[in-house]
């Protein structure tokens, strides 16, 4: 089994927030891996949900802030659909998914975690005027 250890990134590479998962399975999809960890920090959120949630992608009803997303009200957040807008994020290049220093294009690709533990999530911010 192995453990990996899940990094938000800022464009340019400062770490921001993260966060470790022992037990996991030595290969996995990027698909996989991607919905387990959107599992994960809704779960953390929803055993103490707050006015402030740091996640990979915006809630649906909350505002974006520096780092993380300002929830209208604290409530539960359902990670299945949390999933499936990241899953959409990731093919509209909303971040980058690197595993070690190789970046994952492929949501179907296969990743060896015993060899690259580390995986970062790089927020990409939309240029203004585009």
């Amino acid at each position: 089994m192995a453990q990996v250890t899940f990094r938000d990134e800022s464009a340019s590479g400062r770490p921001l927030e993260e966060f470790t998962l022992p037990g996991l399975p030595d290969r996995i999809t990027a698909r996989e891996l991607l919905r387990l960890r959107v599992r994960e920090e809704v779960a953390r959120y929803n055993a103490a949900p707050s006015p402030r949630f740091n996640g990979l992608v915006k809630p649906d009803d909350a505002e974006v802030e520096l780092n993380g997303y300002r929830m209208r009200a604290a409530r539960r957040i359902d990670w299945e659909r949390q999933a499936d807008i990241a899953e959409r994020a990731f093919a509209r290049n909303g971040f980058l998914l690197l595993v070690g220093d190789r970046q994952i294009e492929d949501l179907d690709e296969s990743i060896d975690l015993t060899a690259d533990p580390v995986i970062s999530f790089v927020k990409l911010v939309p240029l203004v005027g585009g």
